[in-house]
């Protein structure tokens, strides 16, 4: 009997033992990962809503010892309606952690376009802004750029999505740069040192008025903000920091003003806001100054002579030769040099002159000025005028073109009354400034006229707001040679320089 007792139970305790293992091995089974339905690369950027924990597969059962809070940005993997397979830093050792959370804990944050999509647009908002002004005579009047129109357009486009859906559009950046240094690049190529040598009594005639300027945007940038009750410091970010000095400059005294003593906790919003206010006004203001300058005054304008396709160059340089493939490359590897030098000395400029920073396209610009002319005293290579105008125009046209279209117009709806007002001030006196002052002390000529547009451009925005300005005039009326020589060299040698002590000076000024 005991024996039999004995039996029944082992066997039942068999039974236990075989029923845990199997349990065991369900659960095992139910945290493996299950397959998903892939996402696209360009659609993987989310951000988390709500507190979520973190499974290891997609069943709520299995958690990890990990919680994502709210406003933790993720990468998503894979997906369906109930759960998400993603990936993300830790923000305390930067290591990455994969696992799963519940579909409805994340949204998506923004659209990431790839290189080829971002190219793709970036010609998009071209031929979007050359087929509108072919349709608008007023647009056509007024020279307003193409690259302008077209971002303009598709900037809108991009804060509609981000309005309505709280997405982002972010575009890969890796032809920002080289576009802008190649443009640059190809002006340094167009400039020999007997056009250099013309433009240098204009060039300080033109140096004067611009510093002139500089003190009239923080005079009414402060004077603005102390008669409505605000701190100065919200009128020198609306002043010559970023009228005159852009993005860069902006943000560089952004941080400035954030710290000690200024504590200035809104610096950087405001700074951005009123650049990218700049960018847009300089590149809608240069092209109708300009015309009603040469309207006005009937200036006399230089012939210029058209290719079959009708190029929109800076310049019209005279048909002496013709484009080959050959010739074309001898081009560009001129421009590539110009880029490799230019920033290998802006490297090395910064090691041996770390308190001295110019702009890299500073550097590039007056590589391509010693090669044109070293390789024409030496009797090496002749420049190909015209072939360098067409690299350098695509150039322009596509960084101004990206450079539009990812303007973050949302920040100007974030604008107090008060920065509306500044704004909006600087944007007159701009104007007023190129027609009264630019224009006159600079000749009274069409050379005079472009260089109004082009101040207009980098005295709101930046130097290639500037140059494509005088673009879109030259392109309409006739080339100006002394004009594209003067404004770069200014824009990019001597602005930051002059503001810099410009800005110190106001602040020493201003009981902070």
């Amino acid at each position: 009997m005991l024996q039999k007792l004995i039996q029944i139970c082992f066997l039942i305790a068999c039974l236990l033992l075989t029923s845990y293992a199997q349990s065991v091995q369900n659960s095992a089974d139910i945290c493996k990962d299950s397959p998903l339905d892939s996402v696209f690369s360009w659609a993987n950027d989310y951000i988390i809503t709500q507190d979520s924990p973190l499974y290891s597969a997609p069943i709520q059962g299995c958690n990890l010892p990990t919680e994502l809070k709210k406003g933790s940005e993720i990468k998503v993997l894979s997906g369906n309606d109930k759960f998400l397979l993603i990936q993300f830093q830790e923000p305390s050792n930067g290591a990455i952690t994969q696992g799963y959370i519940q579909a409805d804990s994340a949204r998506l944050k923004a659209f990431s376009f790839d290189f080829y999509f971002t190219l793709v647009c970036m010609v998009f908002v071209l031929l979007l802004g050359r087929y509108i002004i072919s349709k608008t005579k007023i647009l056509q009047d007024y020279n307003i750029p193409e690259p302008v129109v077209g971002g303009i357009l598709v900037a809108l486009l991009i804060l509609c999505i981000y309005q309505f859906f709280h997405i982002e559009c972010k575009f890969d950046t890796s032809l920002k740069d080289p576009l802008m240094l190649a443009f640059f690049s190809s002006i340094g190529l167009s400039a020999d040192f007997a056009s250099l040598k013309k433009g240098g009594r204009m060039l300080v005639i033109f140096l004067l008025v611009v510093t002139c300027l500089l003190f009239l945007q923080n005079f009414i940038g402060v004077g603005v903000s102390y008669i409505m009750g605000q701190s100065p410091l919200l009128g020198m970010l609306g002043g010559s920091i970023t009228m005159s000095g852009g993005h860069g400059t902006g943000a560089a005294w952004a941080d400035i003003f954030k710290a000690s003593p200024y504590n200035f906790g809104a610096a950087t919003e405001v700074a951005l806001a009123c650049a990218t206010f700049g960018l847009v006004m300089g590149g809608l203001v240069g092209g109708p100054t300009a015309r009603y300058l040469i309207k006005k005054y009937n200036l006399n304008i230089p012939g210029k002579e058209h290719n079959d396709d009708n190029p929109h160059g800076f310049e019209t340089p005279t048909k002496e030769r013709l484009i080959t493939p050959i010739s074309f490359v001898e081009s560009l590897a001129l421009i590539a040099l110009c880029l490799l030098i230019g920033t290998l000395l802006n490297d090395l400029s910064k090691n041996i002159f770390p308190g001295f920073n110019l702009p890299t396209f500073v550097y590039c610009l007056f590589v391509g000025v010693v090669l044109r002319n070293g390789l024409s005293m030496l009797n090496i290579h002749q420049v190909f005028d015209r072939e360098v105008s067409v690299l350098g125009n695509v150039s322009l046209s596509l960084f101004l073109a990206f450079a539009m279209m990812t303007l973050n117009l949302w920040e100007l709806w974030a604008l107090a009354l008060p920065m509306i007002v500044i704004l909006s001030a600087q944007g007159l006196c701009m104007v007023l400034f190129a027609i009264f002052v630019t224009f006159r002390f600079c000749g009274r000529d069409y050379d005079a006229a472009v260089l109004a547009a082009g101040h207009c451009g980098f005295g709101l925005g930046a130097t290639p707001t500037a140059m494509v300005n005088m673009q879109t005039v030259t392109s309409h009326y006739g080339p100006s040679h002394m004009a594209f020589i003067i404004v770069p060299l200014v824009g990019a040698f001597f602005i930051d320089l002059i503001n810099a002590i410009v800005i110190q000076s106001m602040l020493q000024l201003l009981p902070l």
